[in-house]
């Protein structure tokens, strides 16, 4: 894999977490709580290790609606707690 390869793969993972968020409704909150900025970070950090890039696609592709991520979303307890504070 080249950097370019690299650099594409990270931007599509986090493309993805983005699609994650607005689809389960916690984009919006995210914003909010307190230290955004290094709770964002963090949740990049865990989409961009996630080995699951095709799965999640597809999943967000076939999903109209959810109220939870699929299983192995790393970000899921996130999502947990973004939505109960909306």
């Amino acid at each position: 894999m080249n950097f370019l390869e690299y650099l594409t793969g990270l931007d599509a993972r986090t493309a993805l977490m983005g699609r994650m968020m607005q689809k389960l409704g916690v984009d919006r909150p995210l914003k909010v709580v307190a230290d955004h900025v290094a709770v964002t970070n963090r949740a990049v950090d865990r989409c961009r290790s996630c080995r699951h890039q095709e799965e999640c696609a597809t999943w967000l592709d076939e999903t109209a609606h959810a109220d939870h991520p699929p299983a192995y979303c790393r970000n899921g307890d996130l999502i947990a707690r973004l939505q109960s504070v909306r």
